[in-house]
């Protein structure tokens, strides 16, 4: 199973998300579940980066089976609303996989 923790600050924008875990609907190399979490996270992060032009705190680990960001405590105002909407973008990403394959992937 994926579990997917979304981290919010009191007036409930992202301050961070991690992922962990497999999801194993399939066999390895063919498990579209996993691959769709990945491609939606990767996505988020790399827009992050690129469209942001800022660095995020990235940990990976787990044999493939662990990511977690978080963004910089200082950024400009307009910067960190952008990023904002790219990480609201991947969590209704993330719940359109949920609803779909609830036995592979949880998101809290």
């Amino acid at each position: 199973m994926i579990n997917v923790r979304i981290y919010r600050n009191e007036k409930r924008e992202i301050t961070s998300f991690e992922l962990e875990g497999h999801a194993e609907s399939g066999p390895h190399g063919h498990d579209l579940v996993c691959a769709a979490v990945s491609a939606v996270s990767f996505g988020a992060v790399n827009a992050v980066i690129k469209l942001c032009e800022i660095e995020p705190i990235i940990e990976q680990g787990g044999e493939g089976g662990y990511l977690k960001m978080k963004l910089p405590l200082y950024m400009d105002q307009e910067v960190y609303l952008k990023a904002q909407h790219l990480l609201e973008g991947m969590v209704v990403s993330l719940e359109t996989i949920e609803r779909d394959y609830h036995q592979y992937i949880t998101i809290s």
